[in-house]
This record gives C-alpha cells, structure tokens and sequence, in this order.
C-alpha cells in the first residue's frame, strides 16, 4: 500500500434521531481517485461534506495525512484542511473572468506568482482563449473546467467533487469525465468523487464506495463491483442482470436451467450448511455479456424485448422455464420480437447469494 491520505474509521453522523452514515470506514492512497456511489438519500453527500468540514461528525474519527481533522470532540475548520471543492453548480464569482476566479484564493502569493499560476492552471485545463471572458459567456464544460482549475490553484492536498457533470448533457458528461480524470492524474492530485452515476464513477475513479442507507456496501474497483459484488444490493445497483436458481453441486460447481457454471462459490447458502457443497439452491447473477448469441447452439430462448444501443442490442429472453436473462448482442443479429434464437452461457466466475428465507 501506499501513502495514505485520507482515512474514515467508522464515521457517524446524525441529524437528532435520523441516522445520515453510520460506521463509515474507507481508506484513500495520495494520487489516487475514490468515488462514493449510490442512490439519492445514501448518505454520499454529507459524508463528503464531514470530510470537506462542513459538518461535524458524531462519532468515529478522519484523518488527513496522518492527522485527524474531526472526531466528536474535535474539528478543524475547513479552511484549514488543505481541500478542494467543486460544487455540483461551480459556485463561479460572476462579477469575476476566467482568470480572476481561478486566482481567487491564492491570495497569499504576489501578484507575479498569482498571475503565474493562473496561467499554468489555464493552460492545464485549455482555456487560456477565454480567460477574460465571464461565467455567463461559458459553455457549461468550459464552467466545469474553470471551477476545477480554481480548485487546483491552492495546490489542495484533496479535491472533493460533489455531483460535478449533472448539469451537462450526456455526451459532454462522458467527454468531461476522461478530462478531469486526465486533469487529476497529470497532477498528481488525490481525489473523491460523489455521483449517482455509475458510468461517472467508472470513467472517473480507480476505487468506488457503493453507498446504502449511510454505509459504504463494498469499497472496491470497478471491476470487482460488476464481476464480484459482495452483496445484493451492490449485484442489483451495479449494471444489468439477474438472477436464476441454482444448485449447488459443490464447492466449485453449480447448475442452472443454462448448464453448469464453475468457479469459486464463496458466499454462504444460508441454508444451514457452512460451505456450499450439499446440494443447497442458490441464486445466481447472470450479466448479458455471460450469455451469447450463438445460432448453432441447441439452447434456444425467445426475444421478449429488445433495446437498441448503437453497435449491439440488449435482448430481454424467455428460456424454456419462463424465466428471463438479458443478453447483449452485436447490432447486425437484428432479430425480432417472437422469434427463437440460439444461445450460450460464457461465464467464466459464478456470482451465487444464498436464496432468501421466506417468512
């Protein structure tokens, strides 16, 4: 592991009686990007604000290299944290151009290193062309790109970044998101990201927090979260699929209606048994990429729905039993509601929950 730089030991934080997060832990290296992720209400928010010091925490402790910045009974004003902040509106000085609000709070340096830096954070984030224009005069990428730059002017030890492309429409979100994580990277910079949007959380962070009801479900990369989520909700919150009853045959094995998956089954059956291995029935996560299109397969399902995305068709089929799976196809097998067509499972890993007991 590396340095770390920012660390949560079992935050807490209340509003009287309701609970916003409780028992939230993560740990942050220098120089990487972490998100929180997770659905209106979570908790993402306030807890990035704990760490911004905005608010005080209730119990639990964070540290910032080393050294702890709140606790219950202790907080360091936010201005004295070395952090960042990019507000989900940019929060620009409207009376201020380009230039002047990326240079609004260096106001400890003189004027000539002022003035240098300004240039080098314009230059950084390409908008040296309009450094005299106004907030109003911008696109809202080029405002995205102003606040950041300001952000970056104090040289931050953390920048925080709470919701900062909803206001822009989607293709400039996907653009502006490699961007900032180009921005951020060529600095140096160690940051947290806050979004509801996974595609965000994916361009953007190398580890993300899925958050529910104020804790973080799985801290982990992108991949494991879609490949090896941990629970449930992070299976179900994390990209497409769903799940069909499975078997277990043993350890290493289990059977669903599509044949027999192999690898590691970690997750207890929750059934009365301590390993998987005597037969329990499980439910098992299938992504569309673990089901392919194959016209000489004997395994046949029928297309119920079909939503076209460009180069490939997400096709919703009914197998044999009645139950369904997604499957993402190459948009040239263009089939059509009704018809049967031949399929294969291709997945390399089981994901397996224990079925839920019924009360």
């Amino acid at each position: 592991m590396g340095t770390v730089l920012l660390q949560l030991n079992s935050v807490r934080q209340a509003y009287g009686e309701q609970v916003v997060i409780h028992d939230l832990s993560l740990i942050l290296e220098k120089g990487h990007i972490g998100c929180l992720l997770g659905p209106s209400g979570c908790g993402k928010t306030t807890a990035l604000r704990c760490i911004a010091g905005f608010e005080s925490v209730s119990a639990g402790e964070i540290f910032l290299n080393g050294v702890c910045v709140s606790r219950a009974d202790f907080f360091l004003p936010p201005e004295q944290r070395q952090i960042g902040m990019v507000f989900q509106d940019y929060a620009l000085f409207p009376h201020l151009d380009v230039a002047a609000n990326i240079g609004f709070g260096l106001h400890r340096l003189t004027r000539t290193e002022c003035a240098r830096r300004v240039a080098e954070l314009l230059d950084v984030v390409q908008l040296t062309s309009v450094s005299k224009k106004y907030p109003h005069e911008l696109s809202g990428g080029q405002q995205q790109r102003v606040a950041l730059a300001r952000a970056l002017a104090p040289r931050p030890d953390l920048i925080l970044l709470d919701e900062p492309f909803s206001n822009l429409d989607v293709s400039l979100r996907e653009r502006l998101s490699l961007e900032v994580r180009d921005i951020l990277k060529d600095q140096g910079i160690t940051a947290i990201l806050v979004t509801h949007d996974q595609a965000e959380a994916f361009a953007i962070a190398d580890e993300i927090g899925v958050m529910y009801e104020g804790e973080i479900q799985q801290w982990d990369t992108a991949f494991n979260l879609y490949h090896r989520p941990t629970n449930r909700f992070v299976a179900n919150f994390i990209g497409q699929g769903v799940f069909l009853p499975g078997k277990v045959i043993n350890d290493h094995k289990v059977e669903i209606e599509l044949g027999i998956l192999k690898g590691e089954i970690s997750q207890p059956c929750m059934q009365g048994c301590e390993r998987c291995g005597k037969g329990c029935m499980v439910d098992v996560l299938l992504r569309p990429d673990d089901i392919v299109h194959d016209d000489t397969s004997p395994l046949q399902a029928t297309v119920m729905h079909k939503a076209f995305r460009g180069a490939e068709i997400l096709y919703t089929l009914s197998l044999a039993s009645g139950a369904r799976v997604l499957s993402l196809v190459p948009s040239h097998h263009n089939h059509v509601i009704g018809e049967k067509i031949g399929i294969r499972l291709e997945a390399d890993h089981v994901v397996a929950f224990g079925q839920p007991t019924v009360t």
